[in-house]
């Protein structure tokens, strides 16, 4: 079996905001879904070796944000290529902690919730979180995006812990055209594809999936 015809499966693109040890930190998943109703509860998987996993384990609580078809690619890179071990990685995103210590986004996102975990499941690579929602938005505003939509239209890649990773990810496309490629996140930018050719953006321009500069791309072909 071809492991891409997974990706008919449907998937969204969430920011989980976990209560950091030195400061609040968050992370990109796309496996979130409801499992009841009454009382509400939704399942998020997140790898176990994401910093996320981690505090979602020592604190029993996390925040879930639904990301719009508005939101930044810049966001998403800072928040899904880097480890919050290391980094603050919300440091040039905006957003608001609840009172339990937990971040949420507050642009372009469609709604938040607060949960508390009261159960978790291990595979081999990621920990299920199975959660109550505590609290969430009072309102629900704009469209979601779905994992199709980040890869097709925001040309955005899979970060090597997602659970859609599949081997080649990384590498871009096996296209025999010129691109210029992203160090970090692997977003091609390819001149067929635009109206602008790469050498004519300006010297500020940065990729829109992880904000590196324009000036650490490297030229593939």
């Amino acid at each position: 079996m071809d492991s891409k015809i997974l990706r008919t499966l449907s998937y969204g693109l969430y920011a989980v905001g976990v209560e950091g040890e030195s400061y609040p930190s968050a992370c990109i998943v796309n496996t979130v879904f409801q499992v009841t109703s009454s009382p509400i509860t939704i399942a998020v998987s997140i790898n176990h070796d994401n910093y996320s996993n981690e505090r979602i384990k020592a604190t029993g609580k996390f925040s879930v944000s639904v990301l719009s078809e508005d939101t930044s690619g810049t966001v998403i890179g800072a928040l899904g290529f880097s480890s919050g071990r290391t980094s603050d990685k919300l440091a040039n995103v905006n957003y608001k902690v609840l009172r339990e210590n937990v971040p949420v986004l507050r642009e372009n996102i469609c709604c938040w919730f607060l949960c508390k975990v009261i159960n978790s499941v291990e595979t081999m690579t990621h920990t299920i979180f199975i959660a109550e929602v505590k609290a969430g938005s009072d309102n629900y505003s704009g469209k979601p995006m779905t994992y199709d939509y980040y890869r097709r239209i925001i040309k955005g890649r899979a970060p090597k812990n997602a659970p859609t990773y599949r081997e080649g990810d990384d590498k871009g496309d096996n296209s025999p055209q010129l691109k210029y490629v992203c160090p970090i996140c692997r977003f091609a930018y390819k001149d067929s594809e635009h109206t602008i050719p790469f050498d004519q953006l300006p010297d500020d321009w940065r990729c829109p999936i992880c904000g590196v500069s324009k000036k650490e791309f490297r030229i593939e072909g």
